[in-house]
């Protein structure tokens, strides 16, 4: 998904979170309690934290404060998952959620490329097969938000994600590398789907060897 996207789903998300707040009405009487309509407040609760979680992940501070600021429906939750939702607004059009992902990526595909070629050597090629894909798809994904290309597409009112051969064409079309590097990336992603899918006969070791060796010298030089 695009920065635009985000933070226009971000300031959608404010707005619904001012419009659960309209809804406040108090108790009165000696123990006066201002809360929210409950069904409202519960739907954007719902909303936010799906956009969240698929933003930054559930282990982000982020994350378990408006888990755990919005937990009732008393207006000062409703004005507590507002301010954080505004925080985050401000953070994705300042450039950081993406400055930040692109270093820990970095370091964390290494891991994971590394950890592929040990199990290549240890005789599992299918493992390693299916790690090395996951780690191109997910380049692929941050090279998107790079070149301004939709990671996801509208489908019956909702948003789901594109294929990874999807992304890889709309990004060969964005200029974003090579039509020849548009074919090697297809037959890496070939390579992965027979190996997620059982069809271990269809590839060989010396086939994984090399899709590894491409796959980290691609990142490398087309880097996110």
């Amino acid at each position: 998904m695009l920065t635009e996207e985000l933070h226009k789903r971000a300031q959608q998300l404010i707005a619904t979170g001012k419009a659960v707040l309209a809804t406040a009405y108090s108790t009165g009487g000696q123990y006066n309690v201002n809360y929210v309509q409950d069904a409202p407040m519960t739907g954007f609760r719902t909303a936010a934290l799906s956009f969240i979680d698929r933003t930054y992940g559930r282990e982000h501070p982020h994350y378990e404060q408006f888990h755990k600021s919005t937990l009732r429906h008393y207006k000062s939750d409703a004005e507590a998952g507002v301010a954080i939702l505004e925080a985050i607004a401000d953070e994705i059009a300042g450039g950081w959620l993406l400055s930040i992902k692109s270093l820990v990526s970095a370091e964390v595909f290494a891991d994971f490329l590394e950890m592929a070629e040990h199990l290549l050597e240890s005789g599992y090629k299918d493992p390693a097969a299916v790690m090395c894909g996951s780690v191109l798809e997910e380049h692929l994904r941050q090279l998107c938000q790079k070149h301004s290309v939709s990671t996801e597409e509208e489908k019956e009112g909702k948003f789901i994600p594109r294929k990874a051969d999807r992304l890889n064409a709309e990004l060969a079309k964005a200029d974003a590398y090579t039509k020849l590097d548009q074919k090697l990336i297809t037959a890496w992603l070939d390579l992965r789907n027979n190996a997620a899918h059982g069809k271990y006969e269809l590839y060989s070791a010396e086939q994984v060897a090399q899709m590894l060796a491409g796959v980290t010298e691609f990142m490398a030089r087309v880097r996110s």
